[in-house]
């Protein structure tokens, strides 16, 4: 079966909560659109994943901050960023006036074992 999308639409008017969904999902990837509006990461929270992430962020703003680090990684649209397995980090900001539209990919190395999902 043969689906088109776009990236750019469906996105609802009230956004409370980060939208994270499933684009694709196969054994080996899983790639993600997730919209934000201003949410943020817990200033307790890091996020350690089992396996790696790759990141395109397509609108917006966003700043991403790595445990240890004591700058947080400002990205822009087109800018993107691969964060291996277990790096420990977490979205410290999203542009509040717009939405910030990210497409990640998550996936494992080829002679990795486990599931990220």
């Amino acid at each position: 079966m043969i689906k088109v999308g776009n990236i750019f639409s469906d996105i609802p008017d009230a956004l409370p909560d980060e939208l994270i969904e499933n684009i694709l999902t196969t054994k080996e990837a899983i790639v993600k659109r997730i919209v934000s509006r201003g949410q943020a990461s817990a200033s307790n929270f890091w996020q350690d994943q089992a396996g790696n992430e790759w990141v395109l962020l397509l609108k917006g703003s966003a700043e991403i901050l790595f445990k240890d680090v004591e700058n947080p990684v400002m990205l822009r649209p087109g800018d993107y960023i691969y964060i291996p397995a277990h790096l420990k980090h977490r979205v410290e900001w999203t542009d509040p006036d717009e939405d910030t539209i990210w497409l990640a990919v998550h996936y494992l190395d080829i002679n990795q074992t486990g599931d990220e999902r």
